[in-house]
């Protein structure tokens, strides 16, 4: 990045210091620290047992096993990042801040998907970076098994902010399963994740996020995705657990032509998180195509907002929203915002919503069959939670189960 890019980058961040963001609750970001824990630890083995335990729960492998390549960081540090031995040279993982020290193109790729001066958020992580993950997959190559990062938070009352970049070469394709977590002494934490992803004609990614935070925990992820022609981009987003808040609305640009972007969301608001989640696909490329699903449930005082838009502009372009929410508590609520925007007349866009409570009929007839009430209503929910509606691959199909069945057995 030359320097006068870099100084118009940090003007615009300081400018939106005190931007507040479209949605979701302001955050005090002066009320967390700057200074991480340190562990001392020569690999993944060398991790304390509750983090590695932790790390199982959304879908990370510390030992590594059928996984294409690794990237850990505990707040403000990158503890291992490297690709295993069949696919180096195609595949590189590294810290953003180590490639953008290592390579000149690198700089191209930040702010580009996501605007630096979006909101306070994107502004602050901009100019108090530490690490992210640079994903690059060569030309061609196609990675077969799933590769993993984690994002932890150790340290109480830190604030972390992360940039993720994910370039996708022409005709490669991966997938990808990113953990999020924070240890169990932790009552107050931030973490800002901004991800720039860019997908290079044919590129094909399927990027699974699982969230385990917890109660304290503020969450602003900020998201871009850029398609070429016939790129494929598939997000799955997994939030099981009680949270402080959440709050995303990642986007996804299909500028190529017959470009395809989806969307899916999973979410269980227990206690008294405040989750707004979503997702915007703007269909700019002839043929391109777009749908947001999600799949909510909202218990004790939850509140959940699940926004989509789409945003048809050229024509033979097609996009569909889908929202489903099931209501377990008079206290909670679910809020589905589907929004259609068609700027031509050759674009063709639909959206279904429906939240309500379980049938009681449901419940009767699993207890008339042994089941106690607690069981039949866990059952129906392990039910509405059904990953099969991503259509994942078979290996990260069973991976994601797995850890959707750790962390619920723990929450139902």
């Amino acid at each position: 990045m030359n320097e006068a890019r870099e100084e118009e980058i940090r003007e615009r961040a300081l400018k939106a210091l005190d931007k507040k963001a479209d949605y979701g609750p302001d955050i005090d970001l002066s009320s967390f620290v700057r200074s991480p824990e340190r562990l001392e630890v020569k690999g993944l083995d060398d991790l304390p047992s509750g983090v590695r335990e932790q790390a199982v729960m959304v879908g990370v492998r510390p030992d590594m096993k059928e996984r294409a390549g690794t990237y850990f960081q505990l707040d403000h540090s990158v503890l291992f990042s490297g690709v295993s031995k069949y696919f180096d040279g195609g595949v590189e993982f590294i810290s953003t801040i180590e490639a953008k020290k290592r390579y000149d193109w690198f700089s191209k790729y930040l702010w580009r998907a996501v605007q630096v001066d979006t909101d306070k958020y994107t502004a602050f992580a901009a100019l108090e970076w530490d690490h992210g993950y640079f994903l690059r997959v060569a030309a061609g190559k196609k990675v077969t098994v799933p590769l993993q990062s984690c994002l932890y938070i150790y340290r109480d009352k830190l604030d972390q902010n992360v940039h993720n970049v994910i370039l996708m070469e022409p005709s490669s394709e991966a997938q990808i399963i990113s953990g999020c977590v924070v240890h169990p002494n932790v009552s107050r934490a931030l973490h800002v994740g901004i991800t720039e992803i860019y997908l290079m004609k044919g590129a094909k990614l399927t990027f699974t996020m699982i969230h385990n935070w917890a109660e304290g925990i503020d969450v602003r992820p900020r998201t871009g995705i850029i398609l070429e022609d016939g790129a494929t981009f598939i997000s799955n987003y997994i939030n099981l657990k009680p949270v402080g808040s959440v709050q995303t609305y990642p986007a996804a640009y299909c500028n190529g032509e017959n470009s395809t972007a989806v969307f899916n969301s999973l979410i269980y608001g227990d206690k008294g998180s405040v989750i707004d989640v979503g997702g915007k696909i703007i269909l700019e490329g002839k043929g391109s195509k777009g749908e947001v699903k999600s799949r909510v449930i909202a218990t004790m005082n939850a509140k959940v907002y699940s926004r989509g838009l789409l945003v048809g502009k050229r024509e033979k372009t097609r996009g569909h929203l889908e929202c489903r929410g099931l209501l377990l508590s008079d206290q909670a609520f679910i809020h589905a915002i589907p929004e259609l925007r068609g700027e031509t007349s050759g674009t063709e866009l639909s959206h279904e919503a429906a939240v309500g409570k379980i049938a009681e009929e449901a419940i009767y007839y699993l207890m008339a069959r042994g089941f106690s009430e607690e069981e039949a209503v866990s059952m129906i929910v392990r039910g509405f939670l059904d990953t099969r509606i991503f259509g994942l691959p078979e290996p990260l199909q069973r991976e994601v189960d797995h850890a959707i069945d750790i962390v619920l057995s723990s929450s139902l």
